[in-house]
């Protein structure tokens, strides 16, 4: 409303102090000074009235013409309606005589009914109305808000409203529209030029899932107009995209299953190092990590970026490998193996998506081994998934030791039942690990 100087939210302006000395609302105030300006003292006087009061007429749809067709006699007020149409002409004199001075921009046709919409959107520039579609009972407001009319309305041939009198009741979702105006956005270009912004806009097109840039012309959430900006920016370009990156989440991007094992056993050295020391050398590279810091390690290979399918063709296992230093990568090779060697000799694959680790094996392949097997230098024991001859969890264990003195026996019997062609010992401590049903020369 222009009530505070500029970069201001305690000094007033000239205009502020105006609207201060006058015994009404600030949007009151301001709709008078501002009508006064452009030489509408007199419909701005009424208006103010009307907003002050309740409504004068009931019935008859939303239109507020209709209400100041009462206050200048052209029409006639429904009985017990009359009280209220003398209480706003009184309101009306009152503040006809607190206006000082002359106009200072007088309109050249004072008389025309746009300029209703153009003082109500002077007092309301947030409840300024955009038609949802032709016809249609819904307006989406300037402050982002919807409205729509409970009963068919005149007004909703107008694509373009100020809403004067609005307000929801429990067990609605959205507003009512009870008083309003027609309003010509032509306005934006004149007298309410104040309202607009324009805004040079780079973000991502949801629909045609391409970067987009364009010039908007904008009062509050509603688009009066926009035009494609040719050439991007790229520090603009690159934020827009980092943008949609943070609103879509990691997931964006090209992650395969080995680089999300890659990604948590660097994780898994670190939880470990925190828990002993409070520090470590190896990165935080968690999503929300990644996410913090995506200005470091992705935004300088956005260049080529333009369409969403573009973000398949980066090369994320080697933007992200790169955030290791020397030696960290040959330390996670020897510290957080991919695989483990069992003594049947297979090399069995580590899942790092649980902690601790799983080794998923065929009990058969660990005979002969004594104790669980370790990682990150011995600091982090696996857990085994004993598998049956048909990959069936048979047993989860971090104690292997315990396992073959206390549970073997059982299990034994169960699987040499299932599959009696197979290998199942009385003491698997010295018997020979196969990945067979039998070891050789057996």
């Amino acid at each position: 409303l222009g009530a505070f100087k500029p970069a201001s939210r305690s000094n007033l302006s000239s205009h502020g102090q105006a609207m201060a000395e006058l015994p009404a609302h600030p949007r009151i105030a301001h709709l008078l000074l501002r009508g006064q300006q452009l030489g509408l003292s007199e419909m701005a006087c009424d208006v103010a009235a009307l907003l002050g009061e309740r409504d004068i007429q009931r019935g008859g749809g939303a239109d507020l013409h209709s209400r100041l067709a009462l206050l200048s006699g052209q029409s006639k007020a429904v009985r017990g309606a009359q009280g209220g149409v003398q209480r706003a002409r009184q309101l009306a004199r009152q503040y006809r005589g607190l206006l000082r001075g002359s106009a200072q921009t007088p309109v050249v046709d004072p008389q025309h009914p746009r300029w209703l919409g153009a003082l109500l959107a002077l007092a309301y520039p947030d409840r300024v109305a955009q038609q949802r579609r032709e016809g249609s009972a819904e307006y989406r407001l300037a402050n982002g808000r919807a409205a729509l009319f409970a009963e068919v309305d005149g007004l909703m041939k107008c694509p373009w409203l100020v809403i004067a009198d609005l307000g929801s009741r429990q067990g609605q979702r959205e507003e009512r529209i009870y008083l309003a105006a027609e309003f010509d956005p032509e306005l934006f270009d004149g007298v309410l030029a104040e309202q607009v912004q324009t805004l040079d806009l780079l973000d991502w097109d949801e629909r045609e899932q391409v970067l987009r840039a364009e010039r908007q012309r904008k009062v509050g959430e509603l688009v009066l107009s926009r035009e494609a900006l040719p050439g991007l920016n790229d520090e603009a370009r690159a934020q827009a995209l980092l943008g949609l990156v943070r609103r879509k989440s990691l997931a964006l991007l090209p992650w395969t299953p080995e680089l999300r094992q890659w990604q948590a056993r660097v994780a898994l050295l670190r939880q470990l190092d925190m828990a002993q020391s409070g520090a470590s050398d190896w990165p935080d590279l968690s999503d929300q990590a990644l996410l913090d810091s995506l200005e470091d390690w992705l935004q300088p290979y956005l260049g080529k970026v333009s369409r969403l399918s573009h973000f398949a063709q980066l090369d994320l296992s080697s933007i992200l490998r790169n955030l290791l230093p020397w030696p960290l990568p040959q330390r996670l090779e020897e510290w957080a193996p991919q695989h483990l060697d069992v003594p049947s000799g297979s090399s069995i694959r580590l899942d790092y998506s649980e902690t601790p680790p799983i080794l998923a094996v065929r009990l058969q392949e660990l005979f002969g081994l004594a104790d669980t097997p370790r990682i990150a230098q011995g600091r982090q024991q696996v857990k085994l998934h004993l598998l049956s001859p048909a990959r069936r969890p048979v047993q989860v264990t971090q104690d292997l030791a315990n396992f073959w003195r206390m549970t073997y026996a059982e299990v034994k019997k169960d699987l040499k039942g299932r599959y009696p062609k197979h290998y199942w010992p009385d003491d698997p401590l010295i018997a020979q690990a196969t990945a067979r049903a039998k070891p050789r020369g057996t």
